[in-house]
């Protein structure tokens, strides 16, 4: 049944360009967003005297809800008409980042971030799934795809630097910055977005809610685990409780009408083991932006303007790599590529890892952070063409979709371990959680040990990344067909 029935595709030059601003402009929001919060990290938390364990939930309170609920948010617009959920996640994101830029508090902030990943959960997969009804097939929806990918990579430098030159104003500014943008979007979404139509389907609700708290639950507990104890009721009761919802899920999907996770989809061990590779090359992404901002700003006594323009040379590694590898692939089988950036990652962390507060940037910290970002180039590259490897049309969103929410969960679930890792290692040495402002020299020290021993845990991430690539078996000619299958399904 539809109730909404989809006009004919935009043919207007200005109705086109107002669409491309509105559905990019989203993109390069969200993708800003994750990138700023890593530069705000130190300053937000000496001013609003937040916990470690508090610091890491700015970051893991949005992703654990843009991952989880992000395939719900997808199947919202379908259900619902993707016009009319686009612009409600774009308004819940665009208030949530005012309730975050006025928090006062650890509890007002995590909780504002929560919400702005359900605003991002809904409206981000429903701006893509726009670009196919607003642009007609062929180059016009060729080059707006094209457009709307770029906005990652254009939004990850541009994260850096604008992101710390508004935290040297105030942290607060990287949040209050989305509220005009935000109202800008639905403006122009109202006059120049189209309708879908809409199809009763049966939401999968229980299965994004039992995914989402499952996921908290065990960041709960290794997140907090270094500061309450590991026998605290808390820690325990979140880690048990996590464990039993994500095995209720697990329960949930296999009778599901309409699962968000399809189980068919995983009979291929091939495909299994590039989710379990894109899950944990996540995880490093995820938090090493998050450890390495911390330590050249508390430790090394960067501004956030300068620990941004320090990140550069990783996006510039990552876009060689990431050109290297997008014409490798299909010469070359892909897992020697995840394996080979593995490898990369591995030893330039290690090495990272020995880092004090008497590193230069030059050319020690420059040369790791091109170097580790060429091996994540190398590896990320070829694990979503690999998710698609060998599958027909019909089969392409559902596998892209979950290796993006894979990847998403991966950072948050990776930076509660590691995270408890890094605090555990500053706890032994004599260190204290909390702004580095109000430590001695030795506590420094230890904070500046813990920080190093983050890269530590980033890197028994890559390397377990790298062995499950090995079990990845797809050839070259799988991916040439999988790719060949997401452009025939982009220009469909």
């Amino acid at each position: 049944m539809t109730d909404v029935v989809s006009p004919p595709h935009a043919t207007t030059t200005r109705a086109l360009a107002l669409a491309m601003l509105v559905l990019s402009g989203l993109q390069l929001m969200v993708v800003l967003d994750g990138t700023v919060a890593n530069l705000a990290l130190a300053p937000l938390q000496s001013e609003l005297g937040l916990s470690d364990a508090g610091r890491n939930w700015v970051l893991t309170s949005y992703a654990l809800a843009f991952g989880g609920l992000m395939l719900l948010g997808g199947r919202l617009g379908d259900s619902y008409g993707r016009k009319r959920m686009f612009i409600g996640g774009v308004a819940l994101f665009t208030v949530a980042s005012l309730l975050c830029g006025l928090a006062t508090g650890e509890a007002m902030l995590i909780a504002a971030r929560a919400l702005q990943g359900v605003g991002a959960a809904v409206a981000s997969p429903t701006a893509l799934a726009l670009v196919a009804t607003t642009f007609a097939a062929g180059p016009a929806r060729n080059r707006a795809i094209a457009v709307f990918a770029a906005m990652t990579g254009v939004g990850s430098i541009a994260g850096l630097i604008l992101g710390g030159a508004l935290t040297q104003v105030s942290w607060r500014w990287i949040f209050l910055i989305n509220v005009p943008i935000g109202v800008l979007i639905v403006v122009l979404a109202v006059v120049s977005l189209r309708e879908t139509a809409a199809e009763r389907l049966t939401l999968d609700v229980p299965g994004a809610v039992l995914a989402t708290i499952g996921c908290t639950g065990l960041v709960f507990g290794l997140t907090e685990g270094p500061e309450l104890g590991w026998g605290s009721p808390a820690v325990i009761g979140a880690l048990g409780g996590g464990a039993v919802m994500l095995g209720i899920f697990l329960l949930v999907e296999r009778r599901a009408a309409n699962p968000l996770l399809p189980f068919v989809l995983f009979r291929n061990t091939d495909r299994v083991a590039t989710f379990v590779s894109i899950f944990f090359a996540g995880a490093v992404m995820f938090s090493l932006a998050a450890f390495v901002a911390l330590f050249v700003q508390d430790i090394l006594g960067y501004t956030p303007l300068q620990a941004g323009l320090a990140f550069v040379p990783f996006a510039f590694g990552l876009g060689a790599a990431a050109a290297v590898s997008s014409r490798v692939v299909a010469r070359v089988q892909p897992r020697w590529l995840v394996v080979t950036g593995s490898i990369i990652m591995t030893v330039s962390l290690l090495v990272g890892s020995t880092m004090d507060q008497y590193v230069s940037y030059f050319p020690t910290l420059f040369v790791l952070v091109l170097v580790v970002g060429f091996g994540v180039g190398l590896a990320v590259v070829p694990l979503p063409l690999c998710a698609i490897a060998g599958v027909g049309q019909h089969e392409i969103g559902p596998l892209s979709a979950i290796a993006q929410v894979a990847q998403t969960l991966g950072g948050p679930v990776g930076l509660g371990v590691i995270g408890a890792m890094a605090t555990s290692r500053t706890m032994s040495l004599g260190g204290t959680s909390g702004a580095v402002a109000d430590m001695s020299a030795v506590e420094l020290a230890a904070q500046g040990e813990g920080y190093m021993f983050a890269l530590v845990g980033c890197a028994v991430c890559a390397v377990i990344a790298g062995i499950a690539a090995l079990f990845i078996g797809f050839t070259p000619e799988q991916v040439a067909q999988g790719q060949e299958a997401e452009k025939a399904a982009q220009s469909a």
